[in-house]
């Protein structure tokens, strides 16, 4: 049965500022949908010793897919060394949205307004054909929605040049901020200004390339206007 709260076990159950922990998995739903970027943290080895990695990539989500509570698929390549770390191994995607910055009365109290998403989880190579098509479509998708619907196929040298991992939505956590700042009762009777400074991501007017031909596709216009 799917999980319906977040932080299912203890590696993603949240201890400090438990005041701005989510735990409805719809709003996790929502930010990875709203979301571009995610960050993936993984161990590397090289030269006979051990460090973390984090890398941003490009993803998507399948809430209906195979794995538990669903599945966030991560954009990669055949060559990257990360993706051989990952696959078959505990790793921890992160995605953040920043919504605004929070001007305390003191610096104390600055802060930001934010929704921030971790998922911990054993990662997989995507390497069915029919479920790794299906995972780079909406990946493209998340990007630009209708988008791959209107492209070519994908040539088999494209194909073996990419790769897609695929990680549990189960063990997530999911933390928010929103509104102005937190002040001593004493900072604000002295009457400073406090308040904060709403963030949004805006789409400038789409460009065509030199060689690009013809009117910009309603699906371009559409996601830069949504933004």
């Amino acid at each position: 049965m799917p999980s319906t709260t977040l932080s299912p076990t203890s590696r993603t159950s949240i201890g400090r500022g438990r005041n701005r922990m989510v735990e409805d998995r719809a709003a996790l739903h929502e930010l990875l949908a709203d979301a571009l970027v995610a960050h993936l943290g993984v161990t590397v080895e090289r030269d006979g010793a051990s460090h973390p990695l984090v890398l941003p990539t490009a993803y998507a989500v399948d809430l209906d897919g195979p794995d538990r509570d669903g599945t966030l698929y991560l954009h990669g390549s055949v060559a990257a060394g990360w993706l051989r770390a990952s696959t078959d191994r505990t790793v921890c995607v992160t995605v953040t949205e920043l919504d605004g910055l929070v001007a305390g009365r003191s610096a104390f109290h600055h802060s930001m307004n934010y929704r921030s998403a971790v998922v911990i989880g054993r990662a997989r190579l995507v390497d069915d054909a029919e479920e790794r098509q299906h995972a780079l479509d909406l990946i493209v998708d998340h990007m630009i929605p209708g988008r791959s619907a209107t492209l070519r196929p994908s040539t088999r040298k494209e194909l073996v040049a990419t790769a897609v991992l695929a990680v549990p939505l189960h063990e997530a956590s999911m933390k928010a901020r929103a509104g102005g700042p937190v002040d001593e009762p004493s900072d604000v009777e002295a009457g400073v200004w406090g308040g904060h400074i709403p963030l949004r991501r805006v789409a400038g007017r789409p460009v065509p390339d030199a060689d690009s031909s013809g009117p910009v596709p309603a699906d371009v216009v559409g996601r830069a206007a949504a933004l």
